[in-house]
């Protein structure tokens, strides 16, 4: 458990430096994606990069599995 909390940690750290340069990809803004305004409302649905994002999430675990 100790294990898990430090690379957590540590990814969050890293995430934190890389930031500046993360921020510029097109995540959260991709097709897919659903974006509802109206006066007074907003809605937003990032599907598509959910599916990216626990894509991406599912192969590190396997590999760190292995």
């Amino acid at each position: 458990m100790q294990r898990l909390f430090i690379a957590a940690g540590l990814a969050i750290a890293v995430l934190g430096l890389l930031w500046p340069w993360l921020s510029k990809l097109p995540l959260g803004r991709l097709p897919g994606d659903l974006m509802i305004e109206r006066p007074g409302f907003r809605f937003y649905a990032p599907f598509t990069t959910m599916i990216i994002v626990s894509l991406v999430l599912s192969l590190l675990v396997w590999l760190w599995r292995r």
